[in-house]
């Protein structure tokens, strides 16, 4: 459905190995896939003979893989526990990675201290987030306000699915029952908070996100203006000329394929930003400029976003319009400009740099979702596309990185 679950970051071998095809050595490529299918063909054939080899050096004992098993879910325990001060930093670098080649061209053009091109970076930023969301705020409040309205009027024009709906639920309890769950007391209703307990609350949270704003700004600022400088003293510590090889690689691989990546899936959320935007002037839904920012939003999570969308569209369509028929049409072209964008051009845009395993991504962005919420299913996909890329450089991670990605060409024997 959506054009992300196919595709994101995609590298293919390492520079460094020398693999043996056919009596002759065949050094795979640079991790652009080629325009020649049989030097293509080539490639992959290397590429499974280096992961092969790989697997056949890596020879992991029990308590090896216990006390992995063990790292990882230390690790992942330390990101959910942190992930008030670890996900505007993982924001921030990935941020960055789509504004580190226009902040080298601007300052190369300009001639200014890097400090001063990322102030100003910075400051363009912050200025468009608040002019968007000081456009949308008022129209948005004025939607949260009327939304237990807008579902009385949406339950009225549906009401010819009641008595589906109510047979779904009759079917539900009946295997409920069945299963041995159908004597599960109501617990009683918890005493509904009062205006203080959900003012304070309300507070902490706004408290807790502008902290997390803080420190993303901040911590894109430096990455702008010194990222480079902390690059260059990782290399530095590497013990060999391969090793700093492989590293500026990766770096730069990293860079190209996730900036791209970010600035297509940017530029094209912004046409279908455009596109609601006039679909939904045009059908005379109200506020299109802020469902246009929803389509917008919504559009850089893969597949739940559109859906989400299409549901919110629907439902505003129900409360605006007369009649369910009439609030179809604007999730149907919904609909229509998502497969146009997601599923033709995107996919045309990216397929040649970036392959993921679908089955992954998805995995992925629902992990992510639960570990960091919405940001997370934001990041799932760059992430992924960031260890592939990783893997596909390190010989002992080889098979993962092959692991996550996408179909690839069967290769006759």
């Amino acid at each position: 459905m959506r054009h992300d679950t196919a595709e994101a970051g995609g590298v293919v071998a390492g520079e460094d190995d020398v693999v043996e095809m056919a009596g002759q050595s065949v050094v795979p490529p640079p991790p652009v896939y080629p325009e020649d299918d049989k030097v293509e063909r080539a490639a992959e054939v290397a590429q499974q003979q280096r992961v092969h080899a790989a697997v056949r050096r890596v020879q992991l004992g029990l308590t090896q893989v216990c006390l992995l098993i063990l790292t990882i879910l230390a690790v992942l325990y330390t990101l959910r526990f942190a992930a008030s001060i670890v996900l505007p930093m993982v924001l921030a670098m990935v941020t960055n990675l789509m504004l580190g080649t226009p902040m080298r061209v601007i300052t190369r053009w300009t001639r200014l201290p890097r400090m001063i091109v990322a102030f100003f970076m910075i400051l363009l930023t912050f200025c468009l987030i608040v002019a968007v969301c000081a456009a949308v705020s008022v129209p948005a409040a004025g939607w949260l306000a009327r939304a237990p309205e807008g579902l009385v009027a949406a339950e009225q024009k549906l009401a010819v699915l009641r008595m589906p709906i109510r047979l779904a639920e009759n079917a539900a309890l009946r295997m409920q029952t069945l299963l041995g769950g159908g004597h599960v007391q109501s617990a009683a209703a918890p005493a509904s908070p009062g205006l203080s307990q959900f003012g304070s609350s309300l507070l902490l949270g706004t408290r807790a996100f502008m902290g997390q704003m803080f420190t993303f700004f901040v911590m894109l600022f430096f990455l702008l203006a010194q990222g480079d400088s902390l690059m260059r003293r990782f290399v530095e510590i590497m013990p060999t000329f391969a090793d700093k090889r492989r590293a500026i690689q990766i770096a730069s691989h990293v860079e190209r394929n996730i900036s791209l990546y970010l600035a297509t899936i940017t530029m094209m959320n912004a046409l279908v930003g455009l596109a609601n935007f006039a679909q939904c002037w045009l059908v005379g839904m109200p506020n299109p400029f802020l469902w246009g920012v929803v389509a917008f939003a919504l559009n850089y999570i893969p597949i739940i976003g559109p859906l989400s969308g299409m549901v919110i569209y629907l439902f505003v369509g129900l409360f605006a319009f007369p009649t369910a028929l009439h609030a179809l049409v604007a999730p149907a072209v919904y609909l229509g400009i998502h497969l146009l964008e997601g599923e033709t051009i995107t996919p045309l845009l990216l397929a040649k740099r970036f392959t993921l395993n679908p089955v992954l991504v998805m995995a992925s962005l629902m992990f992510w979702d639960w570990m960091w919420g919405i940001a997370g299913a934001f990041l799932s996909v760059p992430m992924l596309a960031v260890l592939k890329i990783v893997c596909d450089h390190v010989d002992a991670l080889t098979p993962i990185g092959h692991i996550l990605g996408g179909p690839g060409r069967r290769l006759r024997r």
